[in-house]
């Protein structure tokens, strides 16, 4: 019975959902053998509804839809350098602005539930991979279609 209930609880693991988005990035980097092939091809998200033209998703997507393939296929192997390497900041100035903001939430937060913030943040964190792993994804079966291999992997 343990078991089974630690399966479930690993299925919705920080851990398995990084798994999970690098696992997806990498099929998708040895899928697209030609990037270049993705400029201005746009990512269409199989979730996406459209009723005459609109889409469902509101105006919040309007800027993030105006991105081609190929920039999702550079952000995604960005996100999954960033995650597996962790994040280089290049500019000193940078570390202080970084430094001066997490003294000023430290001063906010300072009262607040540590507890609640990291599970907070954690949710979070995980719902990103999500999408992101589904981006991937999709990405992946596009270009498949795109180059005429729509069987390809099934």
């Amino acid at each position: 019975m343990m078991q089974i209930m630690d399966t479930y609880n690993q299925k919705h693991s920080l851990f398995n959902a990084m798994n999970k988005f690098i696992a997806a990035v990498n099929n998708m980097d040895q899928t697209v053998m030609v990037p270049s092939l993705l400029r201005d091809v746009p990512l269409e998200d199989e979730n996406k509804s459209e009723v005459n033209g609109v889409s469902s998703t509101g105006a919040s997507n309007y800027y993030s839809d105006q991105r081609d393939m190929y920039n999702y296929f550079v952000l995604l192997k960005s996100i999954k350098n960033d995650i597996e390497w962790g994040v280089v900041q290049l500019d000193d100035r940078k570390k202080d602005k970084a430094a001066t903001i997490d003294i000023r939430v430290d001063e906010v937060e300072g009262e607040e539930d540590l507890q609640k913030q990291f599970h907070y943040h954690l949710n979070g964190l995980y719902t990103v991979l999500s999408k992101l792993t589904r981006k991937a994804n999709t990405l992946t079966n596009r270009y498949k279609q795109e180059i005429g291999f729509g069987s390809w992997g099934h």
